[in-house]
């Protein structure tokens, strides 16, 4: 059977549905017998224990290939081991990388004769499903109809990741079409790879989403770190809740083009790490201008390939930070908790912490005009592009086929792909122009630049995800850093466990990465709240809480 039309045309539910198994059982013997064939004889293989890589960071991995310790091969050797003992009850990772050791291995002789090339050389990075890889990986956005789509060409930032000598180890699962498919879609759900569950309690404790496999592969020390993308709350969300580090960047400053698109006006990629440190050196990796994506033309010289000199945890004392408490009110009491401790702890470090901002833009309905006209507009360039044996041209052929493998594909249904259709895709009509402009006025004019220029702040402080809808529709960036972790067992109105880890977010201006980092960072080394979660029982775990709805399509 050609391996281009493995999966296409097929709707016999069984195939469609353990399709990310069917990967991963062929990956995982591939990568072992590859191991054993070409790398036995030619790497001296002192594997360290498991042990060694939880919670390892960058720094320690790059420390330990350079004394001769450890090399790229071994480290993928013990994440897959680890994945592979693991990740059944979690279901983070979609597919591996049938290449991943082979790539480590020239890396490593890379390393030998030349040094390394930058920070992430030999270092397993995980993507999130709707990055394109020009590989044998797939790129599906958790779609059956894509399941066996090979993208034409690497996305920029993967070209990047490959320049800086990252080892892609595979591709992580997520909630499908980046939770634009359906309002009632459970977090982390996708028909062709099923539900992620978070590792501090799977079945228990909400995984968010729509970067779902992303946050839980690090959390679950799966990888050295991930890649996940944001419209609207979805590299944040998921980091809050899986205890993770995640940073959404301000829109144009690093390249979207080869990622498969819902907001033009929205949508960026970012790290999703362990550590601040480690975000930081992802995103600076990940940056680099690219005329194809047109919203880098406006960045300037504001951007740069290195975050880590703005790790200074002594910008902190001079900080103000501003508290929007309209957004409180729709904490429980595990997570309003959670946030007043951080309060606290910032204001021990000498930060000014100005309590009850208003903005003008809280409460205010966004119109879903800008969301809705984009995503059809670009799903459509982005699917045209596709390899002939792909079966969906169009978002019109994508409802349709989801209509005829219905038993697979729509567990959830397709409202939100529904009302994207309906529209004329255009981006020069009235409606849509009226949209974007009110949407950028009320989230800049009237939201986060109103808010930092009259209280004259740094930065505001959120909750978790609470108040990234403001920063998604004015371009704006993000950082979450773990922020606590709840244990009274509540169980909040969505159905969830309130026990578990929580996050809070510095949001500020555009390109005020910079700023962010060093609250983010300072904050970190003062309490140090990250843990590993414990994935030593093998737990079956049944889904819990659907994804709050951060924009509707």
């Amino acid at each position: 059977m050609d391996e281009s039309s493995f999966f296409i045309g097929w709707d016999k539910k069984e195939v469609l549905v353990r399709a990310r198994n069917i990967v991963l059982v062929i990956c995982l013997p591939v990568i072992e017998a590859v191991n054993h064939f070409i790398y036995r004889e030619k790497v001296s293989v002192k594997v360290a224990p498991e042990e060694w890589i939880i919670e390892a960071d960058i720094s320690m991995m790059q420390s330990a290939m350079e004394a001769g310790t450890l090399s790229a091969v071994q480290l993928v050797q013990l994440y897959v081991e680890r994945i592979r003992k693991h990740d059944g009850p979690i279901n983070a990772i979609l597919e591996l990388n049938p290449d991943a050791l082979e790539i480590a291995f020239s890396l490593d002789e890379e390393r030998r004769h030349s040094g390394r090339r930058s920070m992430l050389h030999g270092i397993p990075i995980l993507l999130k499903d709707n990055i394109d890889t020009c590989d044998r990986m797939h790129t599906s956005a958790g779609s059956v109809a894509l399941a066996n789509s090979i993208a034409p060409t690497d996305a920029f930032i993967v070209a990047r990741l490959r320049e800086a000598g990252a080892v892609l180890l595979g591709k992580a699962n997520m909630t499908e079409w980046a939770n634009a498919m359906s309002d009632s879609m459970w977090a982390g759900y996708s028909s062709r790879g099923g539900i992620v569950l978070n590792p501090y309690g799977p079945g228990n404790v909400f995984v968010g989403g729509s970067s779902s496999g992303s946050a839980a592969a690090v959390a679950a020390n799966f990888c050295a770190a991930s890649i996940g993308t944001e419209t609207s709350g979805s590299i944040v969300c998921p980091a809050s809740y899986n205890f993770a580090v995640g940073i959404k960047p301000t829109v144009g400053l690093v390249s979207r083009s080869g990622i498969i698109p819902l907001s033009r006006s929205q949508d960026t990629a970012g790290p999703i790490a362990r550590t601040v440190t480690d975000a930081a050196i992802l995103l600076g990796a990940l940056t680099g201008e690219d005329e194809r994506d047109e919203a880098m033309m406006h960045s300037g010289r504001r951007t740069c390939d290195d975050y880590t000199p703005f790790l200074d945890a002594s910008f902190i004392h001079k900080a103000r930070i501003g508290v929007p408490r309209y957004y409180c009110g729709e904490l429980d009491e595990a997570a309003a908790a959670v946030l007043e401790a951080a309060i606290a702890v910032l204001r021990s470090l000498g930060a000014t912490v100005v309590d009850s901002v208003e903005l003008p833009c809280a409460g205010i309905e966004w119109d879903r005009n800008v969301v809705r006209h984009e995503f059809k507009k670009d799903l459509n360039d982005y699917l045209a592009r596709l390899h002939p044996e792909v079966p969906v041209r169009t978002m019109k052929e994508l409802i349709a086929y989801n209509k005829v493998h219905a038993d697979v594909a729509l567990k959830y249904g397709q409202g939100g792909l529904e009302r994207c259709e309906e529209t004329s895709g255009s981006l020069h009509e009235p409606v849509y122009l009226r949209a974007l402009q009110h949407n950028r006025m009320m989230s800049r004019e009237q939201g986060i630049d109103y808010a930092l220029r009259a209280y004259q702040l740094d930065a505001l402080l959120f909750q978790g995800h609470h108040g990234s809808e403001i920063a998604a529709r004015a371009g704006y960036p993000l950082v979450t850093v773990p922020g606590g972790y709840a244990s009274n067992g509540s169980v909040s109105t969505a159905g969830y466990v309130t026990d578990g880890p929580y996050g809070i977010t510095f949001s500020g201006t555009a390109y005020s990465e910079p700023t962010l980092i060093k609250l983010a960072y300072a904050f970190e080394q003062a309490t140090k709240h990250r843990f590993p979660p414990d994935i030593g029982l093998n737990v079956e775990g049944e889904p819990v809480g659907e994804l709050e709805s951060l924009y509707e399509i």
